[in-house]
């Protein structure tokens, strides 16, 4: 059953980082990212965003180790801890950072527990 789960985060992280890797537009304006008068901002979507999540979800299965899985709950470790931070710090919308930081901080959950710490 593990193995499965495994798969289906996977999935789910490979899913998300394809908004921000096919479609760094649309996911700067659901994170309420302004445009400014370069392109950089799309650059760095496709790539933290998107191509980040897009590969790792891709080498866990590829890689198929509990360690590899574990790695991903890492990352999405991080990105919940810095939407904690961002609350204390940047005062952002709460809707959203509870809606981004709880997938965050589930699939860290699911990726850790099931991988690492047992």
């Amino acid at each position: 059953m593990i193995d499965i789960l495994n798969i289906v985060a996977c999935l789910l992280t490979v899913g998300f980082g394809l908004f921000g890797f096919v479609a760094p537009r649309y996911t700067a304006g659901a994170l309420d990212l302004a445009p400014t008068d370069s392109t950089m901002g799309l650059s760095e979507m496709r790539a933290s965003v998107g191509g980040l999540f897009v590969v790792a979800g891709l080498a866990a299965m590829w890689i198929d180790m509990p360690l590899a899985y574990a790695m991903i709950g890492f990352a999405f470790l991080g990105a919940a801890l810095g939407r904690c931070l961002s609350l204390v710090f940047d005062k952002p919308p709460v809707r959203k950072v509870i809606i981004f930081g709880g997938i965050e901080a589930g699939l860290a959950g699911w990726f850790l527990a099931a991988n690492f710490w047992f």
